[in-house]
Parts: C-alpha cells; sequence; structure tokens
C-alpha cells in the first residue's frame, strides 16, 4: 500500500472512530423525531448524515462503497444488510482478521455496526464492468463448473444453490459473488480453506472450502470475476 494513502488511512479511521460516539445519540434522537409522512425524506437525511461517518469504510471500499473489480478491497454498496452486519461482528468478535477492520470497530456497539450495514445496503449504485478474463479457458470452464453444478462425487454444492442462480446474493444475510475482484475472491476462499476466517456455526463456507484444491479455488475465482454483473445487481428476496 502507498505510504501516504496508510496514513491518510489510519487517520481517517481514528477520526472517524472518535466522532462516531458523539455523534450516535444525536443521530438516533434525529432518527425518532422524523414524521411517518416524511419517509423519504428522512431515508435521504439519514443517508446524507451517515456518509461522513464512514469515511474510513470509503476510503478502502470507495466512494459510495461501489470498489471497483480491479483492485483489492470488495464492493459493500447494495450487499444484503445482514451479511454487512454480520461480517462487522465477525472482524470485531475474532472470526476474520484485517488490522485496519478490528481496531476501526472493536469498540462499535451491535447498533451501530447495524446502522453502518443499513446505510450501505441502502445504496443502489451501478456496477463497473468486470475486467478481461487473466486465465486459460480450460482453468475458466473448469471455474464455472464448481461454480453452477458443484460436484456431485464429492458432494460439493454449486455456489449457486446457495448465492443464487444470478449469483447476486440472497436477501436477507447471502452476499452475492459478482463484482468483487479476482484477487480478494481467491484470498477469502484461502481463508477460509485454511481456517483463518470463520463464522458462526454452521460453517458452511469453510467446509466447502476445504474440499477445494488450490487450482481450483483459482479456478472459481477467475470465473466470478470475469462475469458480467445482470440487471441491477440486487439481492434475490428468496432462493429460487
Amino acid at each position: 500500500m502507498n505510504p501516504f494513502f496508510h496514513c491518510f488511512s489510519v487517520f481517517m479511521m481514528i477520526r472517524t472512530r472518535r466522532a462516531l460516539g458523539r455523534l450516535l445519540p444525536l443521530a438516533l434522537g434525529t432518527a425518532m423525531s422524523v414524521p411517518a409522512g416524511a419517509a423519504d425524506i428522512a431515508t435521504t437525511r439519514a443517508a446524507d448524515d451517515m456518509a461522513p461517518r464512514v469515511l474510513a469504510c470509503t476510503s478502502c471500499h470507495g466512494k459510495e462503497g461501489r470498489a471497483t473489480p480491479d483492485g483489492y478491497f470488495p464492493r459493500i454498496a447494495g450487499k444484503p444488510a445482514g451479511y454487512l452486519y454480520n461480517q462487522l461482528l465477525n472482524f470485531r468478535d475474532g472470526r476474520r482478521s484485517y488490522p485496519q477492520m478490528g481496531y476501526l470497530i472493536e469498540h462499535l456497539t451491535d447498533d451501530y455496526l447495524r446502522e453502518i450495514a443499513g446505510h450501505f445496503a441502502r445504496l443502489d449504485v451501478p456496477y463497473a464492468l468486470p475486467p478481461q478474463p487473466q486465465a486459460a479457458r480450460y482453468v475458466l470452464e473448469q471455474g464455472r463448473l464448481l461454480v453452477q453444478q458443484g460436484d456431485a462425487a464429492r458432494k460439493l454444492p454449486a455456489c449457486v444453490q446457495c448465492h443464487g442462480q444470478a449469483m447476486t446474493g440472497v436477501q436477507p444475510a447471502i452476499p452475492g459473488l459478482l463484482g468483487l475482484p479476482r484477487d480478494y475472491l481467491n484470498s477469502q476462499l484461502g481463508a477460509w480453506k485454511t481456517g483463518q476466517r470463520r463464522a458462526q456455526a454452521p460453517d458452511c463456507m469453510a467446509s466447502i472450502a476445504r474440499q477445494l484444491s488450490p487450482e481450483e479455488v483459482s479456478a472459481v475465482s477467475a470465473w466470478l470475476a470475469a462475469q458480467p454483473v445482470p440487471g441491477s445487481g440486487k439481492p434475490a428476496e428468496a432462493l429460487a
């Protein structure tokens, strides 16, 4: 990471972290006092109020949380609120490890993490086009088969069975797999495989990732990262 960018990010984390505690009571009081007939105005105002308080988030995840697929950090805009909330809990409680994330949220309450998750989940911003694939055709085909069909011989489910046929995620807590950087996908599957990333039981992803070879992890990541996001990219309301 560029040293200036790293220092700026740390500065923003410290400043935002200090501001969170001061602004939360005011924000909650404002939200509680908005009349029911002003719901749309309140939603817009809430987004405006949250924007400066999540600058530490957007310094890595991109403006409005719409990180592009040619970097490393994942897009968080439009992801299911339940998924974002669970991941914030995982970072705070040690099931996921990334020093900047842990430092930023280690003292934040469940309610505040839920508010952050809801803010990014409500953002409806377009997806960037995927980069050109950097893998051989046979590798991409191997990835496609695992994503769409799984491997019955190993009782390995297809990714689409949980993440939805469009792979844009499913409400309330299953994330989409498209529009993410290849390196991020590769690293997260590797983290599940080695136990560096965990979830509360049942930890289904850990069981699946442990069955994948390093070559299969690379193939799945390469194929997913090369796919365009269909339609609006919004998560499905339920599995088809």
